[in-house]
């Protein structure tokens, strides 16, 4: 596990990586995370409702793409608001 501070439209976190997860939180609440296979596949991915259009779900698929090699990828099924997301 390795803890980073970040900040994305003015919203300071701490970024929490342990084997498939990884976590956005501050000192209240986790803002949100995504678990991910190896190959880059996203599992699950959730961002607070009051953190939403913040950036923070691009962030942790970048966080992904860093961790993994690969691209992140949905896997089904795909909620409304993932297939925006990806673009699905």
């Amino acid at each position: 596990m390795h803890t980073k501070q970040s900040k994305t439209s003015n919203v300071a976190y701490d970024v929490v990586v342990t084997e498939g997860v990884i976590l956005l939180t501050n000192l209240n609440t986790t803002l949100g995370f995504v678990r991910f296979k190896d190959s880059g596949a996203i599992e699950y991915i959730f961002v607070q409702p009051m953190y939403r259009r913040m950036g923070l779900a691009k962030e942790l698929l970048l966080k992904v793409r860093e961790q993994t090699g690969n691209a992140p990828t949905p896997e089904p099924p795909i909620s409304p608001l993932g297939k925006k997301l990806f673009k699905v």
